[in-house]
């Protein structure tokens, strides 16, 4: 099978794709695990990712793919990289292997520097293959790979690769460039590493800050303590609507937050479920007051007041 990925069009903007992103996340954490998604703690060195005018075209190329490979840790996989005019960046035959064939567009010949953007998009589709991890429509599997290669290391390459003023129009992949930040920004905070000081270009860095703004707020969502007043509030009316709707009722706030209360049909009470900030799985607690949980999947513990 072919996986070829969309270059042309406008740019969109925003975080049209998020709940996919999201979803994106858990389904990486269940089937690497918390464990295994921690094993990606280094991210695609920019030496590995270099590649210009001085070096052998296929030889460069071959020791970018090489690199790509060791980075999402697939050490018994080999990438044989062609270029030839197609209307995409690249494409890979998704085979048994363990020889994977990627064809290049010709204008990476010239335009070198973001080669290694296309080749960490499709390694990432080589990665989910070896995992079995897919979504059913083409439009949400290209989102998980590019959720995928963001979140374990190689993604910085696929924003940085975003340039858009007057004489520019370019982006890589299906994510908006604040996805890509979006994304980018839950790896950091995973690792604490810093992504923004290695971005070259200018809007790419814009973009990662608008990403990471909307991901530092997943932190500060009720019922986790951190929660602002306003939310807090919102919080509050909307579990006194759920303590009175019926067992089983599911009662949510008007506003589309992500918290649902139920009542318990044991008796033991209210119940609210939240996504877990960090890798958005479903949490699911008593209304109690003041409470730490621990998210099942990640194992994050978090500070709530319910």
């Amino acid at each position: 099978m072919t996986q070829n990925r969309r270059r042309n069009g406008p740019i969109e903007h925003g975080f049209p794709h998020l709940a996919t992103v999201r979803a994106s996340i858990t389904a990486l954490f269940r089937r690497l695990s918390a464990d295994g998604i921690r094993a990606y703690d280094t991210s695609f060195a920019p030496a590995d990712a270099a590649f210009d005018a001085g070096d052998d075209l296929h030889l460069g190329a071959q020791r970018v793919a090489a690199a790509t490979v060791r980075a999402l840790r697939l050490p018994d996989a080999r990438m044989v990289v062609s270029f030839r005019e197609m209307e995409q960046a690249a494409t890979v035959e998704l085979a048994a292997g363990p020889e994977y064939f990627v064809e290049v567009n010709d204008r990476f010949r010239i335009h070198r520097r973001d080669l290694a953007a296309a080749l960490a998009h499709e390694v990432t589709h080589v990665l989910l293959h070896r995992l079995d991890l897919r979504f059913p429509g083409t439009a949400e599997n290209e989102i998980l790979t590019d959720t995928a290669a963001a979140y374990l290391g190689v993604g910085r390459l696929l924003l940085d690769a975003y340039r858009e003023d007057a004489l520019t129009h370019q982006r890589f992949g299906y994510l908006t460039p604040e996805e890509f930040g979006y994304v980018l920004a839950k790896r950091a905070a995973l690792f604490g590493e810093d992504p923004a000081i290695r971005f070259t270009s200018p809007q790419a860095y814009e973009a990662y800050v608008r990403g990471r703004a909307a991901a530092e707020r997943d932190h500060r969502r009720a019922p986790l303590t951190a929660a602002g007043s306003l939310t807090r509030r919102r919080y509050a009316k909307a579990r006194r609507a759920g303590a009175g709707a019926g067992a089983g009722a599911g009662a949510g706030p008007a506003d589309g937050s992500a918290y649902r209360f139920e009542q318990d049909g044991s008796g033991a009470g209210l119940r609210v479920s939240f996504p877990c900030p960090v890798c958005a799985q479903r949490l699911r607690v008593p209304v109690c007051g003041r409470l730490r949980a621990r998210c099942g999947l990640c194992g994050t513990v978090l500070d709530c007041t319910t």
